[in-house]
């Protein structure tokens, strides 16, 4: 008989007359019907949406005449691999993200770190950084919109005092997506941070005071010390933020509008501009099976890279 103590005293867990196997077949139904309610919402919202793409991508589907929606095959994604400024979305994407990660990590990882000192400003410094993270990401692309003022922005006020003259930043497609970089950098990095911090106060003590010991340095402690006792976490973090890079949208949107000269257009944003401006939901659909495949493949060649 299966038995449980509760108080210390032993307490059946079966019922009279009632064997092992019903009671673990009642057992599995009664967890079924727990997981129903979140089953149904992940089938709901990220399932389907995925089955649905996937259909409306071999359509001619549009918005405006959903009733006209004919069956075209793989036409949306031949014309997708034909249109060059698919090419150019992917690569502001790929771009992005290859310098956005790396930056925004190190960044966080150094926040942390600072953070973690047993010092009284340290609290003051985890809201400090932490703050543009909560903030939204539209007001903060709003307000990156006026310091990056061409007239009378103020990064261009404080270049002027070092003999710099005005630089265009979001006007000009060679500084558009660095600009819009560096203020992702700035507001992203904060989360980052905590999941960093998280990680670093796990790592015990002993291990550093023996490093003591041991004569190591600053550099030494962190390199043989830091880095792999949050190696766990540094390869989530990475995983995360490159999806999360994968994923812009917002700060082109309303920074630029995907300007100057297609220079900030990203994947998501073409998705979004052919779905809903122009209505196309058949070729938005297969950008958005296509974006969904890099996504993954990407993700899993840096868990394996990781991993390693």
């Amino acid at each position: 008989m299966l038995t449980s103590k509760v108080e210390g005293k032993a307490v059946p867990l079966l019922r009279k007359g009632q064997s092992t196997t019903t009671y673990k077949r009642q057992q599995k139904i009664l967890g079924v019907l727990f997981s129903l309610p979140a089953l149904a919402l992940m089938f709901t919202f990220l399932v389907l949406p995925v089955i649905l793409a996937f259909i409306y991508s071999l359509m001619n589907y549009n918005m405006l005449n959903p009733s006209a929606k004919t069956f075209t095959g793989l036409d949306n994604y031949i014309r997708l691999f034909q249109d060059p400024i698919f090419f150019t979305a992917l690569k502001n994407t790929l771009y992005f993200t290859a310098i956005v990660v790396p930056l925004q990590c190190a960044v966080a990882l150094i926040l942390a770190i600072l953070v973690n000192k047993k010092v009284k400003v340290a609290s003051v410094g985890r809201v400090f950084f932490f703050s543009p993270v909560v903030t939204s990401m539209v007001v903060v692309a709003i307000l990156w919109t006026f310091l990056y003022n061409v007239n009378n922005g103020l990064i261009n006020s404080a270049l002027n005092m070092f003999g710099i003259p005005n630089q265009p930043f979001l006007l000009s497609p060679d500084q558009a997506m660095n600009s819009i970089i560096f203020m992702s950098v700035w507001q992203a990095a904060g989360f980052q941070m905590m999941i960093f911090l998280a990680g670093l106060k796990d790592v015990p003590d002993t291990l550093y005071e023996a490093a003591d010991i041991d004569g190591a340095n600053a550099w030494q402690k962190f390199r043989n010390v830091t880095l792999p006792s949050i190696q766990h976490v540094t390869g989530f973090v990475l995983i995360i933020t490159t999806i999360q890079a994968f994923r812009l949208f917002i700060q082109p949107y309303v920074m630029t509008n995907g300007g100057p000269s297609d220079s900030t257009k990203t994947l998501v944003f073409m998705l979004y501009e052919n779905g809903f401006q122009f209505r196309d939901v058949g070729y938005s659909s297969a950008i958005a099976v296509v974006f969904f495949l890099v996504v993954i493949i990407t993700s899993l060649i840096l868990k394996k890279v990781l991993k390693q």
